[in-house]
Order: C-alpha cells, then structure tokens, then sequence
C-alpha cells in the first residue's frame, strides 16, 4: 500500500519530524521507554586487512565490513559509485516484451496510460516515464489515485474510462502486483496492461495476468538488484525505451537528468541504499546539485536548500524534500507533483511549490492535533501500560497522517502501535488504519490473523494498512490483544540502540569526518554510523537547554586514551583533545544520573560538522549516555 513503502519503524534514519519533515527535538522523555544498546558484533581480522588492501581508516573498514564489503576493489565501488555499475535493463524479465508493446504504441500514435500512486515513488515513477514516452513522440497520459475518495490501487472504473477514451496500453508504476481483478478487467476490454512494481503478491497467489511484468523479486527474474524502489523500476524501463532510439543520448545526456527523480523516489522510498540503490541515490545527489528544471528550482527554494552552497545529503531528501511532495497525496492531489516536475513554467512551478509547502504545514498542523490526542489516551488509560500492541483510534483523524502517527507511538513506547481513524461513510461508519512495528514482530502477521475482519489489508512485517467496518473495532483489538500477548509476552518494551563501533573521542578528527562522509548518501541498508566511546569525563557542569536538552563538554579519559592507542583506529592526524556534544531530550537523563564536572560516562554518538561562524567545527550528537563501569 501506498503509505507502507520506506516505513520500517526501526530504521534509525527515520525520526519523528517537524514542518519540514526534519527530525523534532521536542519528545517528553516521560513517556520513552528504557534504551537498550546493542553493540554490532566486531570483524577485527576482516576490517584491518580491509583497512591495509584498501588504505582506509580502521573504524571506516569495520563500517564497510558490516555493510557486506570485504574486497578492496569492493571498497571503492562503494565509495566511488559510477555510472558502470548500474544493470542492463533489459537483464529484468519482461522487459523486451514492455519495451517492444511501448515502441509500437508510440510509432502509430495510440494513447498510453500511465496509472501511478500518490506518494513519492508513484508520482516521480509517472514523471520519468511520461517523460521519456514523451520525448520519443509518444501520446501520454496519467492517472494517480485521490488517497480518501479512491484509496490505494488500481480501479476498474478508471480502465473503463480510458478503455473508452481510445486508451489501448496501460502501464502501472509502483502499483498492480495485487490487483487481480483490475488485471481481469483490462484483459476483458482488450487493454494491454504492464504492470511495474516492486511490491508481490501473497507467496501463495500467481501474478496478475499482464502483457508484461517488471518487478525484480518475480520468479524467473534475472536481474541482480531486488530491492529497486517503484520509480527506480520505471527508471529501467524508460532507459530501455530511449536506449533503442539513441544510445548515447540515452546514457550521456537523459541518464544523469532521469537520476536526480530516480534519487529522490530510491531515498524517500527507504529502499536499502546498498547496491544499485546506492549508485542511483549517490549519482542522483551529485546531479541535484545543479537543477535546472523549473520544478525542482522552486522546489529548493521552499525547502530553504541551495545545493550550490551546500552539499545535498540523504537526510536532506529523506526529511526536506519528500515530505513536501508527499504532502500532496497525504493533504490533496498528488497529480500536483507531476505537474511540478514536467512544466517548463518557472512561474507555475513556484505556485505548485508554494501550495506543496503549505500543504505540508497542514500536514504538520493536523498530525500535531492527533499526537496531543493521543498521547493524553496513552498516559491516562491504563490499558495502554499494560497492553504489548497498542491500537489507538480517534473520530475522523486525518488518513493521510495516520501512519506517521504510529510511528509516533512506536517511538514514544517501543511497542508496536495500530492507529485507526473512524470515519462516516455511505455504508456506515468506516475504520481505517495504519500500523508500525519493532523488531521481531511482524505486523503482517498479527493483521492476517484477522483478515476475515477487514474489507482490505496490506503490507509487510514492519508496517501495514487496512480498512474494516468500524463496529468490527471492538473484535479487532480484542484478537490483536491476544496475539501480542502470545507472541509478544516475554518481551519488555524497550528502545533499542544499534551502536556499529566504538571510537574513543579523541580518534575523531577532521581526517576521518571526511572519510565517514564518503559512506552518503546514508539511510536504510546504509545508516548513519553511530559509535560509543568508554569513559568520557566531563569538563565542565552540564548545561541544559529549553528545559529538555543537554550540552556537555567532554574529553576522553587519558587512561582509556591511552589504551585506545593501540588499536590505530586513525594513526594520523591530530586528535581533538574536547569536544562539544549536544543531546537532544537528554536533559532528563542527565538529572538522573547525577552528571556534574570530572563525572564519567559512556558516550553513544554520531559526528556532526558544524558550520556556524562562532562555534563551528567537529562536535557530537549524543544518542545515548550511561554511567560508565571504570
């Protein structure tokens, strides 16, 4: 379903968000459930031979190592992504059968239909395919489904419409692997249907019945890399297409433009950044650094980013640009970010970027008003303390904000977390509903326990969505209670923090912050290194910021300095001797741990470059603290 792609709930990269979709830094401590580190397992043998053949850093070849690189050459694929890595795109089953239907279409003039999703990866698949149809001289055109009036999928009544308009090939983007009927319907008019996707039906349901399929995970498919995203799909099919006509063009002047859509789709989308995620995500970012067509401009510009100052990241993607185009299928009609990303009208391009912001601050407004709701139900209601899958539901909350505010709840609690929307429909009240989970606990599989409650479902082990009557409610809950506490019971609520190696403070050095920033663009299959360091001493008494966050001034203790020596994590290179750390929401813990000057602690930490003009340079995000054992 459209709202599950890219929302594994325990993905570190994916963070509670403010406007812009940027992580907040305003979550009470009093409702966080206990954190847990969990420190991934070392490869000392692997990584310093990495480190040697590769000459790279130690703790960067341990990063590497845990990322399933173990080559030099290997190595540098992966920090140095080029164009040469990326597949055939006719290595992808059924794709000469969709590129063949394509080019005859498009010789005799017949009308395409486009049928896509309304978020990120479905609007931008639509926008690289309509555009190379078009460039080609094809006549194209789109459908993307409204979120509250039509939902998620392919509908019948639209293949009528278009069958009936002289529409003769449609193709679907990021949709159709579950839509049987609708497949049945196009195969009865006479339409040729290609399905694109990257979703797969039930293990036990053949495909639909299409013309062609192209989807990496299908039985029979060759193609190398299986976690494409939606768009990235319609990438390969839209290569193949301009391919044939002139290969050159194709690859030196439309590929780096195509790449900058594919980018934002591949990274908004939570794809693991791995493989040839990474290559189109990494070759994507260096080519948005010079937007030129008009919607990306203004795009930018509301987003208050000038990649022409500032190197554009994953994080940038993933919490200022997608939101805004999601706001569109989320708050309205996401055929707006079409037309934002095909008009040449710079002036139209700035009204459609204008209205996506306002939209996402809409979005921001309304998905406050719920979390106040429902964090008032999760500190009152005693139930909540004690249940394992919590299902919270309000009157009319917005549909297309339910999802976050799962995941809200999954932050807030640890546990896995169902909301649920009620709404008046022509049938009867109408409960919709969207779900997160945690680690171990696959949601799809508490969801089909109930299947024979819903009118549709979806989804996969880290998010869901479905629709049932809204008297079925008290029946839900009542076996979801169940299952949780069978699969569930022995299991206490707790955040878990993946720590991927430890680096004392005083290895850190501006050597190896440029280093790490080679692993962008970050994200899924690829996060953010987080490190600990032992027996950090504070310099100074802590200081507190907005009554809820912490500033320190640390160094590393000499002794554990010392020690750590020896393991030449960074040989080179001046150390720094104190640093700044910041902690967002920590400030409670720092209270309860008693932190005053010369007090020890274990740190768990991200590196953060600073560019302000006064207190510029390395410092540290601060994820966690302990008391430290030495």
């Amino acid at each position: 379903m459209a709202d599950l792609a890219g929302t594994p709930a325990n993905i570190q990269a994916i963070a509670p968000a403010i406007a812009d979709g940027t992580p907040t830094r305003t979550t009470s401590t009093r409702t966080l459930a206990p954190q847990r580190w969990l420190l991934a397992e070392p490869h000392p043998e692997q990584a310093a031979s990495l480190a040697r053949e590769a000459r790279l850093p130690l703790v960067l070849a341990e990063l590497l190592v845990a990322r399933g690189t173990d080559t030099a050459a290997e190595a540098f694929a992966f920090l140095n992504p080029e164009p040469a890595h990326l597949h055939d795109p006719f290595l992808m089953l059924g794709m000469s059968a969709a590129v063949e239907r394509l080019e005859r279409a498009i010789a005799a003039r017949e009308p395409i239909l486009l049928y896509g999703d309304y978020d990120v990866d479905g609007t931008v698949a639509v926008v690289l395919l309509k555009t190379a149809i078009e460039m080609l001289g094809g006549d194209v055109r789109f459908h993307v489904p409204h979120r509250l009036r039509d939902g998620y999928g392919m509908q019948s009544s639209v293949l009528e419409s278009a069958y009936a308009e002289g529409v003769r090939v449609v193709v679907t983007v990021d949709t159709g692997m579950r839509a049987f009927a609708e497949a049945e319907t196009a195969r009865r008019l006479g339409l040729d249907l290609i399905i694109t996707d990257h979703h797969l039906p039930d293990a036990n349901d053949a495909p639909p019945v299409a013309l062609a399929i192209l989807n990496p995970n299908q039985p029979g498919c060759r193609y190398p890399e299986k976690n494409l995203c939606g768009a990235a799909i319609a990438l390969k099919l839209a290569l193949a297409l301009l391919e044939r006509r002139d290969p050159a063009r194709a690859r030196e002047k439309t590929l780096p433009s195509f790449l900058k859509m594919a980018a934002i789709a591949t990274i908004a989308d939570a794809v693991p950044l791995r493989g040839e995620n990474r290559t189109i995500a990494a070759l994507g970012l260096r080519e948005l650094r010079r937007p030129v067509a008009a919607g990306l401009r203004a795009l930018f510009a509301t987003a208050a980013l000038d990649p022409a100052s500032k190197q554009l990241t994953g994080f940038d993607v993933a919490f200022r640009l997608a939101p805004r185009i999601n706001a569109a299928g989320r708050m309205d009609v996401a055929s707006d970010v079409i037309e934002l990303f095909t008009t040449r009208d710079s002036h139209r391009a700035a009204e459609i970027a204008t209205k996506l912001e306002r939209l996402n601050r809409e979005r921001r407004d309304v998905e406050a008003a719920a979390l106040a709701v429902i964090e008032a139900q999760l500190s009152s209601s005693p139930e909540f303390i004690s249940d394992r899958l919590i299902v919270i539901d309000g009157d009319g909350w917005h549909r297309g904000v339910i999802g976050i505010l799962a995941s809200r709840v999954v932050e807030r609690t640890a546990k896995p977390a169902i909301v649920i929307s009620v709404e008046d429909g022509p049938d009867g009240n109408v409960a919709h509903g969207s779900g997160r989970s945690v680690d171990g606990f696959p949601l799809l599989a508490a969801i089909e326990s109930c299947a024979d409650l819903f009118t549709r479902f979806g989804g996969h082990a880290f998010a869901v969505g479905f629709a049932l009557p809204a008297a079925s409610l008290p029946e839900l809950k009542r076996r979801l209670r169940i299952y949780a506490a069978a699969h569930l019971a022995a299991r206490e609520p707790e955040r878990l923090l993946r720590i991927h190696a430890e680096l004392p403070l005083d290895r850190i050095t501006p050597v190896l912050a440029g280093w790490l920033r080679k692993l962008e663009p970050l994200g899924h299959g690829n996060p953010e290194p987080i490190f600990v360091a032992r027996s950090v001493r504070l310099l100074a008494p802590p200081r507190i910021m907005k009554a809820q966050h912490l500033s320190l001034s640390l160094a590393q203790d000499s002794a554990v300095s010392l020690a750590a020596t020896s393991t030449r994590l960074l040989a080179s290179a001046a150390p720094i001797t104190a640093i700044r750390a910041v902690g967002w929401n920590l400030a409670e813990r720092a209270m309860q741990l008693k932190l005053e000057a010369g007090s020890l602690i274990d740190v768990a930490y991200r590196i953060r470059e600073n560019d302000h003009p006064d207190y510029g340079g390395l410092e540290i995000e601060m994820m966690g603290i302990q008391p430290s054992d030495q």
